[in-house]
């Protein structure tokens, strides 16, 4: 007598309906638009104590990386195809990645005062997401090629 084995299916993560990822879409380039306006309008970056005057070196590449942010989820709400969100994501973690370096290069904070040595948590967590940005950017570019049909 024979015996078969039946190996169980590997269950797919549930995706969710075009709906939902448009209101996600709407909800997260909100988001960026209340970033930008708190930012530069009210309370502005000035508010923040451990700020320095160095911080209008960044301002231009971190209000860049929030607008590019919020056009890509402003896109994505017409259309939300894997090819035009990989693009989107590649496009927003590249201006993210500068605006980081520019962060890293100027590096406009002043932690004198405080307590806690925020300057090593700061630095640890700039190295992190710019190392992340780039493997995120090479993942997707990859994910991007394979998702690519071929023309031949």
């Amino acid at each position: 007598m024979a015996v078969t084995t039946q190996t169980k299916q590997p269950k797919r993560a549930k995706q969710l309906s075009p709906g939902a990822r448009r209101f996600g879409y709407v909800v997260a380039a909100l988001v960026n638009a209340v970033m930008l306006y708190l930012v530069n309008v009210w309370p502005e970056w000035d508010a923040v104590p451990f700020l320095t005057d160095e911080t209008t070196q960044v301002l231009g590449l971190v209000n860049a990386s929030i607008v590019v942010g919020l056009v890509a989820n402003l896109v994505y709400v017409v259309n939300d195809s894997k090819w035009v969100r990989g693009l989107g994501e590649i496009t927003t973690t590249a201006v993210g990645l500068a605006a980081m370096m520019r962060i890293w290069q100027v590096y406009p904070f002043d932690f004198e005062g405080y307590s806690f040595d925020w300057d090593i948590v700061v630095r640890v967590l700039l190295v992190l997401g710019m190392v992340g940005s780039a493997i995120g950017m090479i993942s997707r570019l990859v994910s991007l090629r394979a998702d690519t049909p071929s023309r031949r």
